[in-house]
């Protein structure tokens, strides 16, 4: 029997996973190192002591795998990360995590140098402050002394990867993360390269997901229990090898993962990016193929911030979710987003807020207005998914997400979609061990390799009142309309979710909200919305009066 192992490198801690060839997980080891936040929006890790040191130990996944024979290894990881090595190889300082926040001049610069349009056109995104390409640059302008010392700049699982096997290289889902990739030709871009002065012999090689990229070397293999010489498959960024875990290998399929971020993920066969920038355009993991992906970096980690406020551990804010799992009645709550959001909106300045509290709203209350407005911030991006003509028939839940019954039926009810779940539950690295079982010939190909996936019989149907609730939509404002005028109407969720949202940039503090409607302020900087009772708003333009123009 042929035994495959998958190896995470995630924000937090490291996981890897041991399957047998029909895809059942059979051994598991996880190892967690610290995340440094030397400066508010600044999150970093440094590799060797913390991310990739204790993520080759947690590689002995092999205790408990019985007698079979280890064909083939798989990586995994958060995407977007800087590892910045010199000339030894050896790390110049922590290095710059996905959820990083410093770099907005720097996207900015590279806005400017290649082109907004060039760019979306090239690399299938805006520059956005988690992306690679605005850490380095970073790097230049804030510590040159640092930068003089550059000569390679890895992802964190292909640091890893430089660990296990002595190899430079990187695959075409993960590179599509950095800014710098063509999309299209799935190699690195000489024109943005160029644009932005960086030496293109700094970067990786470019493999396709189930690719092998080199042999586990004898030391290593020495080290952690396992055989030298297996192929370790290039893997995939986090969302691509999950993808491939949860079986979104063809179109039709949408998996919604609710971790300490969110992400939706649908299948491409080809390279069609959103003009607009809404959303992330990247290579998959399964050779030749794309995807769509919508981000929301406070998803789980904004229900974190609100049991860690409310000073209660993981039990007791589970069992206030427990008490309240209906709706309750005439609720007006509005989730915070504490942390920066990412897409749809692309607004590193976006705050959120509770509005329309009453004293009857309790914690059972705020909580599930917490939760669903990670929900409701994802169907955002769904709803550009559809404008683009992407077709979804079911939602495959992953994430901390796939785990609890109110996430699922939340997400049944808000994307008015059927969701289901997959046996198994390893995520990233269950899918970067199917990659490794292709790399190592075990598998034909990634549809051979994902068709071991089983599914749970469990299927969550939208309720249909709720559902009838959370889906009245409206035309969106046009980018040029600005300062909107809200005025109170009926309870919808998610118009609720979305017109304050879009109004939140171009307006500010509420002057007035009564019974019959409001009014906003468009020189104030915060919309707080006190409202006479519960309702929805509708939209429309804000014209200045006659005797202020």
């Amino acid at each position: 029997m042929s035994i495959l192992l998958g190896l995470d490198i995630g924000t937090g801690g490291a996981r890897a996973i041991a399957t047998d060839e029909a895809g059942a997980v059979i051994a598991e080891a996880s190892a967690e190192y610290p995340l440094l936040t030397p400066r508010p929006g600044g999150p970093s890790s440094i590799p060797r002591t913390g991310g990739a040191g204790r993520a080759r130990r947690s590689a002995r996944s092999r205790r408990g795998c019985g007698t079979g024979e280890i064909a083939g290894l798989g990586l995994t990881g958060q995407m977007h990360g800087a590892v910045f090595l010199d000339e030894r190889d050896e790390v110049i300082r922590p290095a710059l995590l996905w959820n990083d926040q410093r770099t907005e001049a720097q996207c900015r610069q590279i806005t400017e140098r290649v082109g907004a349009e060039r760019l979306i056109a090239i690399a299938g995104n805006p520059a956005l402050t988690g992306f690679q390409a605005p850490k380095i640059v970073w790097l230049r302008d804030a510590e040159p002394e640092q930068y003089a010392r550059l000569r390679r700049v890895l992802l964190p699982k292909d640091y890893a990867r430089l660990l296990l096997t002595g190899e430079y290289a990187t695959d075409a889902s993960d590179a599509s993360g950095t800014l710098l990739l063509d999309i299209g030709r799935r190699d690195w871009s000489p024109e943005i390269l160029g644009a932005l002065d960086l030496p293109g012999e700094w970067l990786p090689r470019v493999y396709e997901g189930p690719e092998a990229t080199g042999q586990l070397r004898r030391e290593v293999a020495e080290e952690v229990g396992l055989p030298p010489g297996i192929p370790v498959a290039a893997g995939g960024g986090d969302n691509a090898a999950a993808a491939v875990g949860t079986g979104i290998v063809r179109e039709g399929l949408l998996s919604s993962s609710v971790g300490t971020s969110g992400v939706l993920f649908a299948h491409a066969e080809r390279f069609a990016p959103d003009p607009s920038g809404r959303l992330h355009a990247f290579c998959h993991a399964v050779p030749g193929k794309y995807h769509l992906m919508g981000v929301t970096l406070a998803a789980g980690g904004a229900l974190r911030w609100w049991r860690d406020t409310l000073g209660g551990g993981a039990s007791t804010i589970n069992s206030r979710r427990r008490r309240r799992t209906r709706r309750p009645a005439r609720r007006a709550a509005l989730p915070p987003l504490p942390d920066r959001r990412a897409q749809p909106h692309l607004d590193p300045a976006a705050r959120g807020a509770f509005f329309g509290l009453t004293a009857r709203h309790g914690r059972a209350h705020l909580t599930r207005a917490v939760m669903e407005g990670v929900v409701f911030s994802l169907r955002d991006s769904l709803e550009i998914m559809r404008g683009l003509g992407v077709a979804v028939g079911e939602v495959r839940a992953t994430g901390g997400g796939a785990r609890g019954a109110l996430w699922r039926q939340l997400q049944a009810d808000i994307y008015g979609l059927p969701i289901r779940r997959t046996v198994a539950e390893e995520g990233p690295a269950y899918g970067a061990a199917l990659l490794a079982g292709v790399a190592a010939g075990v598998y034909r190909d990634v549809d051979d390799a994902c068709a071991r996936i089983a599914l749970r019989d469990e299927t969550v149907a939208p309720d249909p009142a709720r559902a009838r609730s959370t889906t009245t939509t409206t035309p969106p404002i046009a980018p040029s309309t600005p300062r909107p005028v809200l005025r109170c109407t009926g309870f919808e969720p998610y118009p609720v979710c979305r017109r304050w949202r879009r109004a939140r940039r171009g307006i500010g503090a509420a002057r007035r909200c009564s019974r019959g409607g409001g009014e906003i302020d468009p020189v104030a900087r915060l919309p707080v919305l006190w409202q006479g009772r519960p309702g929805g708003f509708e939209t429309r333009p804000y014209r200045r009066p006659e005797a202020a123009r």
